[in-house]
């Protein structure tokens, strides 16, 4: 397997908490991918048009933003109408891609770990006009730990987002501030202080970088840094995107997936199709592991008819 990144990626990713990495994956993925989107997203239509109605341009409910004339954005609900947690019924490559072993291999080197899971992974699909997707900037360790980020960031977690079209700063690109430039000015203690905070939001905005890029693009970043979604504006314009969420095996500190919570979704579609090592990143034991007795192997073969368990015999 050849590598798709370097050690200067690595290295920028834990110095800064992020690095893009253009063209990470091949067109044939992209298209395997990009075809899956359309049959788990029928028939959306992106408008003419893009919507931004936001009268107030808060930030929770509360703050009004305003940034060089221009408000600031809030997360809202609509924001993620086409948000969906794996498995997908569709083919393997959309339910394996944020498992891919390029993405697993790149976690372990972040991590400084050969032991790693997948607790979180989504499709997500904008479209121009469907909402405004502006937002504030803002942290995901929020919602992937009850705690603070840890000064070490092995101990943190690696989120990819992956471009499957072409993203233009017309198509809503992520942007994001690097580590040092949010350290100047004790970026994390005034977002802990204050969400609420214009004055820290223009400073973010004065730093803010894009993830913008070709189709196959990658964006790695961690939970303590500051990014916001932006608008779609290109008319009939549309982005699809994928997050990949990796920690490091028995961080029970980070979390976001109970994936047993979604037995109901067709899980044969990764079972049938993924390898020892990419079910490892799920939780599934590897072959060889005590767990598996001649018990737990015919039971499993019963719930999974089609799941080829030669190696775990």
């Amino acid at each position: 397997m050849t590598s798709r990144f370097t050690n200067e990626h690595i290295e920028a990713w834990r110095k800064e908490g992020a690095v893009v990495v253009p063209e990470f994956f091949s067109g044939k993925e992209i298209k395997a991918v990009a075809k899956d989107f359309e049959v788990i997203f029928p028939g959306r239509k992106a408008a003419a048009k893009a919507l931004n109605k936001k009268q107030k341009g808060e930030i929770g409910n509360k703050l009004p933003l305003q940034l060089s004339g221009k408000q600031m954005g809030k997360t809202t609900m609509e924001q993620f109408q086409n948000f969906e947690n794996i498995p997908f019924d569709c083919s393997s490559s959309l339910n394996l891609i944020s498992v891919h072993p390029n993405l697993i291999e790149f976690a372990r080197a972040a991590l400084g770990t050969s032991d790693v899971r997948l607790y979180q992974a989504q499709a997500w699909a904008k479209f121009t006009g469907e909402a405004d997707f502006d937002q504030a900037f803002h942290c995901d360790f929020g919602n992937h730990t009850l705690t603070v980020p840890s000064e070490d960031e092995c101990l943190n977690s690696i989120t990819f987002i992956i471009y499957f079209t072409d993203v233009t700063e017309a198509h809503g690109p992520t942007h994001y501030v690097n580590r040092s430039d949010s350290n100047h000015f004790d970026g994390m203690r005034r977002f802990l202080e204050k969400r609420e905070d214009l004055e820290h939001q223009k400073d973010l905005r004065n730093f803010e970088r894009s993830a913008a890029g070709p189709a196959g693009t990658l964006l790695a970043y961690g939970i303590d840094v500051f990014h916001r979604g932006t608008n779609l504006t290109e008319p009939g314009g549309y982005r699809y995107a994928m997050t990949s969420c990796f920690k490091k095996a028995g961080n029970d500190g980070i979390g976001y997936t109970a994936w047993p919570w979604h037995f109901a979704k067709p899980w044969h579609n990764i079972f049938e199709h993924a390898t020892p090592d990419q079910l490892n990143c799920f939780g599934v034991p590897l072959p060889g592991d005590p767990f598996w007795t001649e018990e737990t192997l015919s039971l499993a073969q019963l719930r999974y008819p089609k799941w080829d368990m030669s190696e775990y015999s």
